[in-house]
């Protein structure tokens, strides 16, 4: 099965946070804050269109031109893959949380799931996962934004974007975290093939949770971009490597910042990682919601 192409060509293109210095093995690096800020709009309408059709969004939350926009949008690396005509049919993003100091100053603390029992298991487990990725010198973040075009339902467009995160994620010195799934299209079923667990507190995971602004069942869910399925850690790596040379777009403050992650204020609603428009047939398996 071949992931490197779709029906319709594609190609990925990187928007690194302002406030991040790219690493030099990066060979196709651009200084253009107005493509930078354009490409994050469309990224922002794309994803608000797709979300508010399938219903996981409502109208009234997105801008007046469409635009989904989450304040982790400004602080994140996005990867995005992008068609022949420069559209983009897929994205989805990477905030990096390294420098966090404890659970309260991450955007998970804004989960549905800590307004339940669980709350504390939440808590206890992901400051465990933190303190483990700097024992082991690792990145921490969220991901999120996940969104596809419902033209590529049949394609492997869905499968490409996260594989091709992890590989980024690798590039960047490789990275842990979590993310907040939705059971929505059998989305936690994709990342889990894909090689996304259970978060687990002491060997049991944590248990779903019900989110009364999605009005679905959620979890969260654990990455660690060292360990993908095996099936797919040779796509990985080929994605890993053409990264390397796929289109970077900076705004120009990139050019001169360090990489200091700012402090995120963040609203109160939002996407998690699973909401899209669920492609089928992947991998042999249907997705279609019920």
């Amino acid at each position: 099965m071949e992931f490197t192409q779709t029906r319709i060509q594609s190609r990925f293109v990187l928007l690194p946070p302002s406030s991040f210095v790219v690493p030099k093995l990066f060979r196709s690096v651009q200084v253009n804050s107005g493509q930078h800020h354009d490409l994050l709009a469309e990224i922002q309408r794309f994803r608000g269109k797709i979300y508010c059709d399938d219903g996981a969004v409502p109208l009234d939350q997105l801008t007046a031109d469409g635009r989904h926009v989450a304040a982790a949008d400004y602080q994140s690396w996005h990867i995005l893959s992008v068609d022949s005509q420069g559209r983009v049919c897929a994205c989805l993003r990477y905030l990096d949380e390294s420098s966090a100091k404890q659970f309260d100053d991450l955007l998970v603390r804004n989960a549905a799931i800590v307004c339940s029992p669980g709350a504390p298991l939440l808590r206890l487990a992901v400051e465990r996962q933190m303190t483990e990725a700097r024992e082991l010198h690792l990145g921490f973040g969220e991901v999120g934004g996940w969104a596809v075009s419902p033209d590529r339902r049949g394609s492997l467009e869905a499968l490409r974007i996260i594989l091709a995160t992890y590989g980024l994620l690798e590039l960047l010195g490789g990275c842990t975290g979590v993310a907040t799934a939705t059971f929505r299209h059998h989305s936690s079923t994709i990342l889990r093939r894909i090689g996304l667990t259970s978060l687990c507190l002491d060997g049991v995971p944590l248990p779903p949770y019900f989110d009364p602004h999605y009005g679905c069942e959620m979890e969260v869910l654990r990455f660690d971009s060292r360990s993908p399925n095996p099936r797919y850690s040779e796509v990985v790596a080929e994605f890993t490597a053409s990264l390397i040379n796929a289109q970077v777009i900076c705004p120009e403050a990139d050019s001169t910042k360090t990489h200091i992650p700012i402090p995120i204020e963040v609203p109160k609603q939002r996407a998690p990682l699973g909401v899209m428009t669920s492609p089928s047939n992947m991998d042999g398996h249907r997705t279609d919601s019920g």
